[in-house]
């Protein structure tokens, strides 16, 4: 099942340690703003949460920040997230062109 949102933008990070089923909790929060992290009073318009083994993207422009060591995927105009068989879990969407 999928679940699909309307934002700007994500950050998807791990929120904790390795668990006993082979998964690590990580979190996904939407934005309604680029570029979130270089605001520090930003806040998350929706917080989700999910239990996965492997992050997969599809299709997707994605950045890697070293600081935090989570993804940003900017310039959305539409996620979907949906956990597949063996906790894989896959963030598809439809991006504005920069």
């Amino acid at each position: 099942m999928a679940d699909e949102f309307k934002t700007k933008s994500a950050i998807i990070g791990k929120k904790g340690k390795l668990e006993n089923d082979d998964n690590y909790p990580i979190f996904v929060n939407l934005f309604d703003i680029n570029d979130p992290h270089k605001d520090p009073n930003m806040v998350p318009k929706k917080f989700l949460e999910y239990k996965v083994h492997k992050i997969i993207t599809k299709g997707l422009t994605v950045e890697y920040l070293l600081i935090g060591k989570d993804l940003l995927i900017n310039n959305l105009k539409s996620i979907k997230l949906s956990v597949e068989d063996h906790g894989h879990l896959v963030v598809e969407g439809v991006q504005e062109k920069e």
